[in-house]
């Protein structure tokens, strides 16, 4: 159901406007289906409802992370197994919120050379994120660090005053970083100025920035910047990157992994 709906909303994304029989064939289901999610969608104010269909509601363009999971899957598992990897055993590494860094906390997780760690903590993991501290909670060779905040619900990411206070006094050997968009010119942003002002506080308390990011999000703005393109030491992407733009990155100083 979750899967149909995000594919409902991303179409409606693309389109502004979608009416019901359309949906329908798109999505292979009945029109009733149809009805019956955009009554939902539009109760949960991620649509706006018209006759016979359906209108861009004002908050799609930053949908709860619960509906971006099905978004460039595959991708999004390749890019967090090479990001997870350039993390040695004993660091200290940040993670903000979002699909990509919850699958490298995941990957992280299961690194069986930090699994047989045995004296101290094999990695301690800094992180705004609730739904990463609670994965990553149970494992007892993993120090989980969270920041204090406000919790965004559309992210889990706590923010605000309270989280840049906790992080003025940490520091970081990596800082692995999920944005929105990445743009040569730009730099990385992000959707929501909450979340990109303590996303920036944790950057700039990082030895080395590792964005992660999928060749959708690449060449194209958000509204509040994070950082730099020239802040970023590595740039982990997928295969379907253009090459243009990360030529443009690359040419900046920043490593790009195309995975």
């Amino acid at each position: 159901m979750h899967d149909r709906w995000t594919r409902l909303l991303e179409i409606l994304g693309d389109k502004g406007r979608i009416d019901v029989v359309e949906a329908a064939e798109l999505l292979g289901v009945s029109t009733a289906t149809v009805r019956r999610d955009m009554e939902e969608l539009a109760r949960q104010q991620l649509l706006t409802r018209t006759r016979g269909g359906a209108v861009l509601g004002g908050v799609a363009y930053d949908l709860p992370l619960r509906y971006k999971t099905a978004r460039q899957a595959d991708e999004k598992h390749r890019i967090a197994r090479a990001a997870a990897g350039l993390v040695p055993p004993g660091a200290v590494v940040g993670l903000n919120g979002g699909t990509t860094t919850s699958e490298v906390a995941r990957e992280l997780a299961v690194r069986a050379d930090l699994a047989e760690h045995s004296e101290g903590p094999a990695l301690t993991v800094v992180t705004n994120a609730i739904n990463i501290a609670n994965e990553l909670a149970v494992r007892p060779y993993v120090k989980t660090v969270i920041t204090g905040g406000v919790i965004r619900s559309n992210s889990y990411e706590a923010t605000g005053p309270l989280a840049t206070l906790v992080l003025q006094g940490l520091s970081m050997d990596c800082m692995i970083l999920g944005v929105d968009a990445i743009d040569p010119a730009f730099g990385a942003a992000t959707h929501d100025e909450g979340e990109a002002s303590t996303n920036r506080a944790m950057t700039e308390r990082a030895a080395k920035v590792i964005v992660v990011a999928d060749s959708t999000k690449l060449g194209r703005r958000a509204f509040a910047k994070v950082c730099a393109i020239g802040d970023i030491a590595v740039l982990v992407t997928d295969g379907d990157a253009p090459d243009e733009v990360v030529e443009q990155i690359a040419a900046q100083g920043v490593e790009v992994l195309c995975v």
